[in-house]
């Protein structure tokens, strides 16, 4: 049975770049740390035999996305981008609108280098800022100061139509009203999007051996809720409401290959420790290549590919990677796609203890949503759906 279901997300094409100049105490990422000069050309190489693996397995797609993400993909020379853009239009159609987003750390973003990756082909760029205050940024490990951070913002904006910067929230000792007052200064120097994370420690991380030491005070359940309550608040109150948990964008200016993932639709994955969702004429195939860039590399070199895991997903998995990504979106999901993915419809009764409840509501089309007072605790209302 083919999975050609009468919905297009479009079709994304993830590239990782694994080097990083210092690795953050909070990063879970594939990222990693090298001393030595990194053998760019080498990598294009590979990255092209890798795309041009996938594509075979993908004919006819036309690309509507694509994204370079890290590690530091602002620390490939301009020249290294160019080569990984024009891999993939020689091997898929790319559509003439294509969102082209890389990105950059506020250190490693020269203006002229910020000018050569525009005249790669990118078109939009995203920028870890992190944190607007100094001391913050020392304490989350990172290498830029607060002015730096905000004139590389400058920069971007000044070359680029399209820009988005992260910063992170409920971080230690943060208080609703310095969070209030740092967001609305992004919020003035963020043209049309802003990612806004909530600071979780992840297993082995260097924070999460310090909370476990005592040695760093992580905000309580409540105090991160009113955090997140204020993020939303007045990022509504300019304009820039959440599309996504973590994401918030004016109307048409959303991140459309973050949209890919959310909605289900289909990615190549290219570079060490990177994932693809593809659709076959046998189902659809979950892939993830080697972690190590320089185990990746070989074997690229040697077999054509990076592909360590390549799994054919159930009805049910499918089901169940829809839900998980869909309801982080305010737009909510489609039940019908679902019933389609899964084999089966959602539990009506699930459904109606979860209205009664408040955490999720149907819209005027059908569509099933999370509740704003459902999304502090989406991961709670995923698993009873798919159960």
């Amino acid at each position: 049975m083919t999975h050609h279901l009468p919905f297009d997300a479009g079709f994304g094409v993830y590239v990782h770049w694994p080097f990083c100049a210092s690795k953050c105490p909070y990063c879970d990422f594939n990222s990693h740390v090298r001393r030595e000069r990194i053998d760019e050309p080498r990598y294009v190489a590979a990255f092209e035999r890798e795309i041009a693996h996938q594509a075979e397995m993908t004919p006819g797609r036309t690309v509507t996305s694509i994204f370079l993400g890290g590690g530091t993909p602002s620390l490939m020379k301009p020249e290294t981008v160019a080569g990984v853009l024009d891999a993939i239009a020689a091997h898929w159609s790319v559509d003439p609108r294509v969102e082209v987003t890389l990105e950059a750390n506020p250190t490693s973003v020269e203006a002229n280098r910020l000018r050569g990756y525009r005249a790669a082909g990118v078109n939009r760029v995203s920028l870890g800022v992190q944190a607007l205050n100094d001391p913050d940024l020392r304490a989350l490990g990172r290498l830029h100061s607060a002015r730096e951070a905000m004139a590389a913002v400058e920069t971007a904006s000044s070359i680029f139509d399209r820009y988005s910067f992260d910063l992170i929230y409920a971080r230690p000792h943060q208080t609703p009203a310095a969070w209030a007052a740092e967001l609305e200064e992004a919020i003035a120097r963020a043209a049309e999007h802003l990612s806004l994370y909530q600071l979780t420690i992840e297993p082995g991380t260097v924070f999460e051996r310090l909370r476990d030491a005592g040695k760093l005070d992580m905000p309580k359940a409540d105090a991160a809720r009113a955090l997140y309550d204020v993020t939303r608040e007045i990022c509504e109150k300019h304009g820039m409401p959440a599309y996504e948990i973590s994401n918030h964008a004016r109307p048409g200016a959303e991140c459309r290959h973050n949209l890919v993932y959310w909605r289900y639709g289909e990615y190549a994955g290219v570079g060490p420790g990177a994932h693809a969702r593809l659709a076959t004429p046998t189902g659809r195939f979950a892939l993830a290549t080697e972690l190590d860039p320089e185990t990746w590399l070989a074997q690229v070199e040697r077999v054509g590919h990076g592909v360590v895991d390549a799994e054919r997903l159930s009805a049910e998995a499918e089901g169940d990677e829809f839900l998980l990504m869909g309801l982080r979106l305010t737009e909510g999901i489609d039940p019908t796609r679902f019933a389609l993915l899964a084999g089966r419809p959602l539990d009506g009764a699930r459904i109606a203890e979860l209205k009664a409840d408040d955490l999720v509501e149907t819209t005027e089309d059908g569509r099933i949503r999370v509740t704003r007072e459902g999304f502090p605790v989406l991961d709670a209302i995923v698993a009873d759906l798919a159960a």
